[in-house]
């Protein structure tokens, strides 16, 4: 899996950062995301899945690695 976070996008809710908090952070200053593992292990796909699907600006894609 590859993770893909469009920072533009993002509004800083941090519901990312809450389900998957190996994989996201978020800057001190505004509360943007940011992808500490645009490659996750496996044992970290299923909380990736849901911080996307939960994300409320649409700012993280999932591809196929």
């Amino acid at each position: 899996m590859k993770v893909i976070l469009d920072q533009d996008k993002c509004v800083g809710s941090g519901q990312c950062v809450l389900v998957a908090p190996e994989v996201f952070d978020q800057r001190d200053e505004d509360g943007i995301a940011v992808l500490l593992d645009p490659d996750p292990p496996v044992g970290r796909h299923a909380e990736t899945r849901e911080a996307a699907r939960i994300c409320p600006a649409l700012a993280i894609e999932l591809a196929d690695s």
